[in-house]
């Protein structure tokens, strides 16, 4: 049954949040397990960091903060959260760690989650519900109105690929090195509402394209929009779809930050938007990002030109460095000015750590110690 847009709800502007999806592996073997709706019904907690979910299958979780002003208050709860998360895990023999995809889980395994959305998109998209286990860090910023939130939806479509590059952390599906950086994204793109939002003026153009939408029967309700970054009426924000979980909350706390600078900056200067010229790169850039990372040639196309996404990248912090000195969050930024820096990301630790082990299952383990904050006692960590 159709649903309609809620009203959009107007927030605080420029107001941060953060939903994270956790995979949940078994300590006996680091594959996943099925224990999201046990553990959850088991669980003792106040919601004093936010919330701690279902999500799709009974194998991942989804954790997501309270809407801060300051990053440094969106970390705490995430530190929180994770906290919370990890303790009760614990308790049940679960281990608890980041990562777009999960290196060597078989889909078929998966089950759904109970629920009814779960069931209509089980029922609706067959096993690509299922091979949807996979991991995104979603990123809310708080818009005063739904033209805002339009605006903003088409403003920052230019810069997905720069958080693409800077989440990437899904090089492996069924045991194989994929070669891309952030495999995520291509099990996102089966479904028919993926990619870019269409070039629309405002919120009532918006809701003329979705009510078309319906009438189609392509769309029941806005959650079956899949866009790469779209406008979220009920919590009054914009929220960037594209990142993969990073590896450690204190990542997805520095991407929030450029997610909260961009926005003021883009507020601020109120760039002139060319978004139908945009369109016409934006698959072969987000490809660019999702296969090649920080060494992706990006399509300009009021240039004219290829540029190097590291180059578009360090520019950008650059140029947000007197947006995040405003906001308080200037030293989240640098920690993503270094991992250009140094050339190194989540998807190349995991990769370091497969030349090592040669064995996905400890790579996993691995992975769950990072997350927890743990340094492993039986090898070097490498660059963090």
């Amino acid at each position: 049954m159709s649903q309609p847009i809620a009203e959009f709800k107007q927030s605080q502007p420029l107001t941060v949040g953060v939903e994270l999806e956790l995979q949940l592996v078994s300590v006996r073997d680091f594959d996943l397990t099925r224990g999201a709706t046990d553990l959850l019904g088991s669980m003792d907690y106040d919601g004093r960091f936010g919330e701690i979910k279902l999500e799709i299958t009974e194998s991942m979780i989804e954790v997501s903060t309270l809407p801060r002003t300051l990053v440094d208050g969106l970390a705490a709860d995430l530190v929180g959260l994770r906290q919370a998360l990890v303790s009760q895990c614990a308790r049940n023999h679960i281990a608890v760690c980041g990562g777009g995809t999960h290196p060597f889980h078989r889909w078929a395994e998966r089950r759904i989650c109970p629920g009814d959305r779960f069931d209509e998109i089980y029922h609706r998209y067959g096993y690509l519900a299922k091979q949807f286990t996979v991991f995104g860090q979603h990123i809310h910023v708080g818009c005063t109105s739904g033209d805002e939130a339009i605006w903003m939806t088409q403003a920052l479509g230019p810069y997905v690929p720069i958080f693409i590059a800077l989440s990437a952390s899904s090089p492996f599906v069924d045991g194989e090195d994929t070669l891309f950086q952030s495999a995520r994204l291509n099990a996102v793109s089966a479904f028919p509402l993926s990619g870019q939002c269409p070039a629309l003026r405002d919120w009532a153009e918006f809701i003329e394209h979705f009510s078309f939408l319906q009438a189609c029967g392509i769309a029941r309700s806005i959650k079956d929009l899949y866009w790469d970054v779209r406008p979220k009426p009920e919590f009054g924000t914009v929220e960037i779809r594209v990142c993969d979980t990073p590896l450690t909350v204190e990542h997805a706390a520095a991407l929030a930050a450029l997610a909260q600078s961009l926005v003021l900056h883009l507020l601020r200067t109120r760039p002139a938007l060319d978004t139908q010229r945009h369109l016409y790169v934006a698959r072969y850039n987000k490809f660019q990002a999702c296969r090649y990372g920080f060494d992706g040639q990006i399509s300009d196309p009021i240039g004219l030109r290829q540029v190097p996404l590291r180059q578009i990248a360090r520019e950008l912090l650059a140029v947000l460095v007197e947006d995040a000195r405003e906001l308080g969050c200037s030293a989240w930024l640098q920690l993503l000015d270094a991992s250009l820096v140094g050339e190194f990301s989540d998807a190349s630790w995991l990769r370091g750590r497969q030349a090592i082990h040669r064995n996905l299952n400890d790579v996993v383990r691995e992975a769950t110690m990072r997350f927890r904050n743990q340094r492993s006692t039986q090898l070097p960590e490498g660059p963090r």
